[in-house]
């Protein structure tokens, strides 16, 4: 029996764009050992690798009629050749030539006829160095199994470990009629997927707003946060189908010694440089920066008590904070933003996972993916940017024995807003990854350089 994809994550197929393609990525660079990498050692890993994710080799069948969800059925021309790809730069192979070939690869929509994810093999780069970009759509990674292929090539040990034999045969795919008879079988069994068909995956935002008001204690008070109206910015207008990337890199111990000084969290010190870098950001623009000046960023935080913390999927909160960038003292910002952080947790006004769909069609696939797909205009009324922070690993890691030397989020756009900010901490390095519309944010590297600054900034208070 096929699978269905639950009314989240076929939302995520009703509601994308051209402007706004619903696809999550990352862009990883990787030194070249000493016995070389090339496109048939990348193929030959994820071949012996692809069975930890079972999707991968699996499409997108409609039902006739749209009677109900789609199904995944297993791809019995399933060609991993189409899916890995291979691009190279022209010399020198720059890290700007290779921001611009991400921005171009993550603008464009993923093939619907085919399973839902690429990856590039990116070579040329400066200092022996190659990248590895990958793509995949929202609805193939799910919170309950939230692995994507970009992790499992992955080694603790230049060694690649053993991994058993690929046994896969694809299961033919179920006829029209086949479709129709398993649609009628779910009718019976659950009456709620007529509805669910019919909204097309969409949440009903009365409904939503019932899941809001049921919740306990804080919910109320998350509720009347969502209902005010996030401050006007630069950051929010009509975007177009281009993009543009830039990075940052910092150092962790950096966030680390400015928390052990000023207290908070990692993640309050990694909130206070983001609203410290968006201050002069907008400074630069000429934009008018008053003391109460603030910029709306929703914020998902992981909620994993340690015992969880070995299973797979994501228990995820979104929190809004409004991030101080009419302060102009930066230890002020960092305490502003430790003690709203704070009051977020203390008294629950966080939005879960689920509610956020009916919010504004967030859904969380992964942790970076939680903060960025919206199916609705309702997002830059809440919030005014996407900010997500994943912990990573802190010892090196391996593709083929190649070692992996920096990881950049990308992460989607929202609608009506022009950038979104991702950053993953790995090895002792925090990178940072800005996806921005083309036309909004041609001074997107501005804005990679005053994160560095601003966290210069901030550990420049430390004795």
């Amino acid at each position: 029996m096929s699978d269905r994809l639950a009314p989240l994550d076929v939302s995520f197929l009703y509601l994308e764009e051209a402007t706004t393609p619903m696809h999550v990525g990352g862009a990883s660079v990787f030194e070249v050992p000493a016995g070389g990498f090339d496109y048939d050692r990348l193929v030959d890993l994820i071949r012996q690798r692809i069975a930890f994710v079972p999707r991968y080799r699996q499409r997108i069948r409609w039902i006739p009629g749209h009677l109900a969800s789609p199904v995944w059925v297993d791809d019995e021309h399933f060609d991993i050749t189409y899916h890995v790809r291979r691009s190279a730069l022209p010399r020198p192979g720059t890290d700007a030539q290779l921001h611009d070939l991400v921005a171009r690869i993550m603008s464009r929509p993923l093939d619907r006829n085919r399973p839902l994810w690429e990856m590039y093999l990116v070579e040329g780069l400066v200092d022996g160095r190659f990248a590895l970009l990958t793509k995949t759509h929202h609805a193939m990674v799910d919170g309950v199994s939230a692995v994507d292929i970009g992790q499992v090539i992955l080694d603790v040990a230049p060694q690649p470990r053993e991994t058993p034999p690929d046994t896969w045969r694809p299961t033919p795919e179920p006829s029209g009629l086949e479709l129709v008879a398993g649609a009628v079988g779910d009718w019976v069994r659950r009456p709620g997927a007529v509805v669910d068909a019919v909204r097309g995956g969409v949440g009903d935002v009365r409904r939503s707003a019932g899941r809001l008001a049921g919740a306990a204690g804080g919910m109320f008070a998350m509720a009347k946060t969502v209902a005010r109206t996030a401050p006007s910015s630069p950051l929010n207008v009509e975007i177009g189908e281009a993009r543009r990337f830039g990075t940052a890199d910092t150092d962790l111990d950096d966030y680390k010694a400015i928390r052990k000084a000023h207290g908070g969290t990692v993640n309050d010190v990694v909130l206070a440089t983001v609203a410290g870098a968006l201050r002069e950001w907008l400074m630069t623009r000429g934009e008018a920066v008053g003391g109460q000046s603030v910029i709306r960023a929703m914020v998902p935080v992981s909620v994993r008590s340690e015992e969880q913390s070995g299973s797979l999927g994501n228990r995820v909160s979104s929190y809004l904070v409004d991030l101080p960038v009419g302060e102009p003292s930066p230890v002020m910002r960092l305490h502003q933003v430790s003690y709203a952080m704070q009051a977020h947790k203390e008294t629950g006004q966080a939005v879960g996972a689920d509610a956020l769909v009916g919010i504004a069609g967030f859904a969380p696939p992964t942790l970076h993916a939680l903060g960025a797909r919206v199916g609705s205009g309702l997002s830059r009324r809440v919030f005014n940017l996407v900010v997500t922070n994943v912990p990573g690993p802190q010892f090196p890691l391996y593709a083929a024995g190649a070692r992996l030397l920096a990881t950049y989020p990308v992460v989607p756009l929202a609608k009506g807003q022009a950038v979104s900010i991702g950053l993953t901490s790995y090895n002792g390095g925090v990178y940072y990854g800005l996806n921005a519309d083309r036309d909004a944010m041609a001074d997107v590297d501005v804005l990679a350089e005053c994160l560095v600054g601003s966290l210069a900034e901030l550990r420049g208070t430390v004795r």
